[in-house]
């Protein structure tokens, strides 16, 4: 029997995506009856600190492309440039807590989702420690619960981050992108990592709107289009664009989706008890239509 299920995961980055996307997206899956993962950011929101790679032409090309202010707001692209942005955790505590009611999987995304975009493979092992203790303690001691799951922001990882999660109870990270759950290879390429990797197989709204000739009304319709029976299908939404300004849409794809037999599920239930995983390498990569590099896979090719 085919595999007709996708994994659903939704990022949460910024403030003004807690504070309106993720109360939309808890009350449309509740609608539908779907369990999804939440990466959840706690700390500071201090996104609109990425203004300098304006300087960057693929960054600004992915802005004008997206409509990034458009599309986000202008809150979320100047967040924390001229001001310390606030702590997420500390002013929206009622809207975490939703994600927790409507009974989704809980995951750790970022303490600052900013600072780990643009810093995290340059920590220490202090830094690195502190960012990711810090934030998944206070999720933690918000919720009312452990998160189980983390995925990196960005999709930016290495190794000595992968080291440091397996010191944190979860029962697996996406961190990457790809096309099959395995565990990540040590150093040496050969011992795995005892934390599965469940990576993003789909792409992203930002990534394919306004790239040959795909529109943000026509994004989904694309979307369906990539769905691949029998194979990993993992879906990222972003509070901050599917939970505002794209929720109805979401709405319509995943009805959609349905109507053709596709189930929407958290990622943790596409883990197989006792499943045997391959052991991969996590390789810096790149994905068309984002900029910088991404941790991938090895062997996927996107």
């Amino acid at each position: 029997m085919r595999d007709l299920r996708v994994g659903l995961r939704v990022d949460v980055d910024t403030f003004r995506g807690t504070r309106l996307g993720v109360p939309g997206l808890c009350k449309l899956f509740g609608e539908l009856d779907i369990r999804a993962t939440f990466f959840l950011t706690a700390g500071p929101d201090n996104m609109g600190r990425h203004l300098w790679r304006l300087l960057s032409p693929p960054f600004l090309w992915k802005m004008l492309r997206s409509n990034a202010p458009g599309l986000y707001g202008w809150d979320i692209v100047l967040r924390g440039t001229l001001w310390p942005g606030p702590v997420i955790s500390k002013h929206l505590e009622r809207e975490l807590k939703q994600v927790v009611t409507g009974g989704h999987e809980i995951g750790f995304h970022a303490w600052d989702h900013h600072a780990w975009q643009a810093r995290a493979e340059r920590w220490n092992g202090e830094e690195l420690h502190r960012h990711l203790v810090t934030g998944f303690e206070r999720l933690s001691d918000v919720l009312g619960q452990a998160p189980t799951c983390s995925a990196a922001p960005a999709w930016k990882t290495t190794s000595a981050i992968l080291q440091m999660k397996e010191q944190l109870p979860f029962r697996f990270n996406s961190d990457c992108r790809g096309d099959s759950i395995f565990l990540p290879a040590s150093d040496d390429g050969r011992r795995p990592m005892q934390q599965p990797q469940i990576p993003a197989t789909l792409p992203t709204f930002d990534e394919v709107v306004g790239r040959g000739g795909v529109t943000a009304s026509g994004f989904f319709d694309e979307l369906l289009g990539l769905l691949r029976p029998g194979q990993l299908n993992v879906l990222t939404v972003h509070a901050e664009v599917e939970g505002m300004s794209r929720l109805a849409e979401l709405a319509r794809f995943i009805t959609s989706a349905r109507r053709l037999g596709w189930s929407f599920v958290a990622l943790g239930d596409l883990l197989e008890p006792d499943a045997e995983l391959p052991v991969c390498r996590i390789l810096k990569g790149a994905v068309p239509g984002r900029a910088g590099w991404v941790s991938c896979q090895e062997g996927w090719r996107p």
